[in-house]
């Protein structure tokens, strides 16, 4: 390690982490169900419907996929992905089958070893996994990733600027960022709090009002560190269906793509 890796090193094992512990206690009590379609995670795995296309849609538009492979099966070929909080691999899994290499990122270690177990038997190339925070991951990884996907995560963080911040740092300039979160609205807190847990959709727990983020703080907090917005997407649930659908109406869940300018 060069003296500049030490003092990276240094600087952010000097700053708070931005990892919830209460957080990943809940998420490792459900580690097992991760793959599971109709388990607690059964949203996620059809949240898959809107996310990927959503990811998709904003790195043609950010001009990082090459005109010849749009309409290919092999759409990400040649893209590093970075996703962080990846849990059991639910989103890196579909993203590498599409040609891209990814990382999945998580502090869960019962989760990773899902994840990596799920792909070995399933043959799946192009993917893997990393027990780690996003603070520590980037030490080595500073502009590495073409695109840092960051789904159903930032409501989770103890620390919400500190954490974008860092997963812009591991964006090559150029890159694109993509976060899927909640906003931060009476609807919101009703629908996706009270109601959700009312109806065993979530675990009770799993979210807090307080940790959700409204797109314009989001924007204004990528703007500080140099990313300019390009997509903003509102998705929508169907209970009774498990389906997901885009949406003008970002009130309750929402993605946001972003650039790296420099």
């Amino acid at each position: 390690m060069n003296i500049r890796q030490i003092y990276r090193c240094l600087r952010y094992l000097s700053s708070s982490s931005t990892i919830d512990q209460n957080e990943i206690n809940l998420f490792n009590k459900l580690s097992t169900e991760w793959w599971d379609e109709i388990g607690s995670f059964k949203a996620l795995h059809s949240f898959n419907k809107v996310r990927i296309p959503f990811v998709r849609e904003g790195l043609i538009q950010n001009g990082s996929i090459k005109s010849e492979l749009v309409n290919t099966s092999k759409v990400l070929n040649g893209l590093k992905i970075l996703d962080v909080g990846c849990g059991g691999g639910l989103l890196s899994e579909p993203l590498s089958k599409l040609g891209a290499t990814v990382t999945g990122l998580d502090a869960e270690v019962q989760a990773v070893e899902i994840a990596k177990k799920h792909a070995l038997e399933n043959h799946v190339e192009n993917v893997s996994y990393i027990v780690s925070s996003i603070e520590d991951h980037v030490i080595e990884n500073q502009e590495k990733y073409d695109a840092v996907v960051a789904s159903e995560v930032l409501e989770h963080v103890s620390d919400r600027e500190n954490f974008i911040k860092i997963c812009v740092q591991c964006l090559k300039p150029g890159g694109s960022i993509f976060f899927t979160t909640l906003n931060r609205t009476l609807l919101a807190d009703i629908l996706a709090i009270r109601v959700a847990e009312c109806i065993n959709l979530v675990p009770k727990g799993t979210h807090q009002v307080e940790k959700f983020t409204e797109p314009h703080e989001l924007q204004r907090i990528l703007e500080k560190h140099k990313c300019q917005t390009t997509l903003v997407h509102g998705f929508k649930y169907g209970v009774f269906t498990n389906t997901w659908s885009f949406t003008s109406n970002t009130s309750i869940n929402y993605g946001l793509a972003a650039l790296k300018l420099e």
